[in-house]
């Protein structure tokens, strides 16, 4: 065991018993590369984060420019930084009008936990609502939201006024009522394996969020920046929500999160009291400069055209008996097998021959594949001969 090694077991903080303890010493586009020679395909994109691949070139430099600038100056909201305004301004040229106003945050669940404190303020209600079976994060707030009882009995007591809906159930939609400030949605479930949402459910959820004066928001933390083929996943369905939640992607490899809504109910946050929502780091310079970047390289580049295609070619590939489905959402997919000691298996055999891959949080027994956006076409016939080859070899 390397001195790293050690130190890592030792003195770094453990989220599991069984972590992958790679060793890394470099990544490059679609690989990833550990002290002790070997290279791995990356086809989880540090769990949907890289979509511009590692260390793209364009957002290399942006950071390198900013860091010949400054670093920190100051906590959020106090002095006009570029790399803020500029993000700021790209992204919501994206978007839909009424998603204009952008607050920066350091990561995902805080994003959540800023979009939780809006929906109060906007409709002076206490009632949030989430799907079972959702990832929201797991700070407090977010842990409340979170659609799975395993991951919340051992940090009760929660929030309280939270409660659960079933994902694409038209019927739960009546527990949307007069009492409900917001209801937290991923139109695409990540962590339950890729389901994505039905588009009568979505609408009907627009509509009954409208007549009961309730904030819709969409969670497209996993799915924003080009994963799904859209800049975001709602563009498919022409759904637009209230609040939008992005991060992962966000950042080209950065620490970066943020929640869109209105400007108008933004400037809540900012009065009675003042400070409303406040963070020292979030919207760091750097990590906005290469969030710019990023959104640049998928606009310049043309990577989110290319995301059906890519889809295309990983589903017609990914064709063996022991594959019971491929769910898919562009880059986001779950190769469904009949168990989780199948899934584990096949995911230890990618491992052994040079390609990460992962399983969900909700749906052990499906294989996660979510590349960078960046993925050549050899780079996945390549992965789904490995995937293929893994699974052969476990069921032999």
């Amino acid at each position: 065991m390397s001195r790293s090694a050690e130190y890592f077991y030792r003195h770094v903080a453990q989220t599991s018993d069984f972590p992958l303890a790679l060793e890394i010493e470099r990544a490059e586009g679609s690989w990833i590369y550990t002290v002790q020679g070997k290279k791995y395909l990356d086809l989880i994109s540090g769990i949907s984060v890289c979509n511009t691949g590692h260390r793209h070139p364009h957002v290399l430099k942006a950071i390198q420019q900013q860091l010949d600038k400054y670093l920190h100056t100051m906590v959020y909201g106090e002095h006009i930084q570029s790399p803020q305004t500029l993000f700021a301004q790209a992204l919501c040229s994206y978007l839909p009008p009424q998603l204009d106003a952008v607050y920066f945050t350091n990561s995902g669940a805080e994003a959540v936990e800023g979009a939780m404190k809006l929906a109060k303020r906007v409709t002076g209600r206490s009632e949030i609502l989430s799907c079972r079976n959702a990832y929201h994060g797991s700070t407090q707030g977010a842990l409340s939201l979170m659609g799975s009882e395993q991951f919340k009995n051992a940090y009760r007591p929660l929030l309280p006024m939270t409660g659960l809906v079933e994902f694409n159930n038209l019927n739960d939609l009546s527990r949307i009522t007069s009492h409900t400030a917001a209801i937290f949605v991923e139109p695409v479930q990540g962590e339950a394996g890729v389901v994505p949402g039905r588009q009568d459910y979505l609408e009907a959820l627009r509509q009954r969020c409208t007549e009961t004066g309730t904030l819709l928001v969409f969670d497209e933390i996993q799915t924003g920046f080009g994963r799904t083929g859209r800049l975001f996943a709602f563009e498919h369905y022409n759904v637009v929500p209230d609040v939008l939640l992005c991060a992962k992607g966000m950042g080209g490899g950065m620490p970066l999160g943020g929640f869109v809504a209105s400007s108008a109910r933004m400037k809540l946050l900012s009065r009675e009291p003042v400070l409303g929502h406040i963070t020292t780091f979030g919207g760091h310079p750097v990590c906005c400069a290469a969030g710019l970047a990023s959104l640049e390289v998928l606009h310049q580049e043309d990577l989110i055209p290319q995301v059906e295609k890519k889809n295309a070619l990983f589903v017609s590939l990914l064709v063996h008996p022991e594959i019971r489905e491929v769910r898919h959402a562009g880059l986001l997919l779950a190769v469904e097998f009949a168990d989780e000691a199948t899934n584990q298996r096949v995911i230890g055999g990618c491992l052994e021959r040079g390609v990460i891959s992962d399983w969900f949080l909700f749906n052990s027994s499906s294989l996660r594949l979510a590349p960078p956006l960046t993925i050549t076409e050899a780079e996945i016939r390549f992965a789904c001969t490995t995937i293929l080859e893994s699974i052969a070899g476990c069921t032999s």
